[in-house]
């Protein structure tokens, strides 16, 4: 991603955004004891289209403004979601993945990363968190439910950090190295 202030305040409007409709809309809606999670999704798309410092930085300003929010414990969801964030971006970075509906396993695998260091991190805080077989199905749930909204989320931020974005260089070095062909009226260039 090309950091320019454009981009920051991109990134800053999107993880407020998804805070602020996770707390005042989706944590209310629960289906079969799940919940959908959209700061994760938002998180792991920035990554997924950032890289890795972008994904943890935006990763800890989510948790950050979701601890302060919510009157969490401070530092837990920061924690997590930095973690989230890298580990996305760093996936990214390294395989290339280049298939159009890899934002769904990704948003899944987040999620199921985000659910699970959540609830080891709120257990060593010991922050109250409640042990019962019933979690592993909320937790499965949650994993579903964002699974299902990974390809709208992602396409979303997409669209918005497109002028941020960077070019592959291997792909325009492929690009250059292709000869053109000549249209119909012998214009280069000319697709019709």
């Amino acid at each position: 991603m090309i950091l320019s202030p454009g981009a920051f305040v991109r990134v800053g409007l999107l993880l407020l955004l998804a805070v602020i409709l996770q707390l005042s809309a989706f944590s209310q809606i629960g289906i079969a004891g799940g919940h959908a999670d959209l700061v994760v999704l938002a998180v792991a798309a920035v990554a997924y289209y950032g890289g890795s410092v972008s994904g943890s930085a935006a990763g800890f300003a989510a948790g950050f403004l979701l601890d302060l929010l919510t009157g969490a414990t401070m530092g837990a969801s920061s924690l997590v979601l930095t973690a989230v964030g890298y580990g996305v971006g760093r996936y990214r970075e390294v395989r290339d993945p280049s298939h159009g509906l890899l934002p769904i396993p990704v948003g899944a695998a987040a999620t199921a990363a985000w659910v699970t260091a959540f609830a080891a991190v709120s257990l060593m805080l010991d922050i109250g968190a409640r042990v019962s077989p019933l979690v592993l199905r909320d937790m499965v749930v949650t994993i579903l439910l964002n699974a299902l909204l990974a390809f709208p989320v992602f396409a979303g931020v997409r669209r918005l950090l497109r002028p941020s974005l960077a070019r592959d260089p291997v792909e325009v070095r492929r690009r250059r190295q292709q000869p053109r062909e000549a249209g119909p009226l012998g214009l280069r260039g000319l697709e019709i």
